[in-house]
């Protein structure tokens, strides 16, 4: 090999090196991701607000009416990043709509499983346990109220 070959080699093998270090992981052969802000048993009524949000009362936000969730499955409330479900008939459940794998917000609810369509996560509609990966953990609960009809995100 002529040793013009040899340093143009050699120079890209250098760089290659400086690129994969600089782009490496922090060593635990994984990447890291942060979990979303919102933890486990904090509520939006327990942030500050100086304004009510639209539809917003003393006691809650509303969100939908009772016959808006479908027994079964589940309505996804993008803007208040919440997930109502109706697993039995009356019986209603909120849970974060951020998945806890990358934080993509989770776009359908269908056949028991709340979906999330960044990385295939699939959570349960009765608990929102994992019930396929690679979410780590169940998505956080938020805090609903029924009313009459009515449904609420406090």
């Amino acid at each position: 090999m002529d040793a013009r070959r040899r340093t143009v080699l050699t120079a890209a093998a250098a760089g290659a090196a400086g690129l994969v270090t600089a782009c490496g992981s922090s060593g635990d052969g994984g990447s890291t991701v942060s979990a979303p802000e919102t933890s486990p048993g904090v509520t939006p009524s327990t942030k500050a607000s100086t304004t009510a949000p639209k539809g917003s009362t003393a006691s809650g936000t509303v969100l939908a009416k009772t016959s808006d969730i479908p027994v079964g499955g589940g309505t996804i409330f993008t803007e208040q990043k919440v997930v109502v479900t109706q697993p039995k008939k009356g019986e209603f459940k909120g849970f974060s709509a951020i998945c806890v794998h990358a934080g993509c917000t989770v776009d359908s609810v269908s056949d028991g499983t709340i979906n999330c369509p960044c990385h295939g996560s699939k959570y349960r509609i009765t608990d929102a346990t994992v019930v396929a990966g690679p979410a780590p953990g169940p998505l956080p609960t938020e805090r609903i109220t029924v009313t009459g009809d009515t449904i609420r995100l406090v």
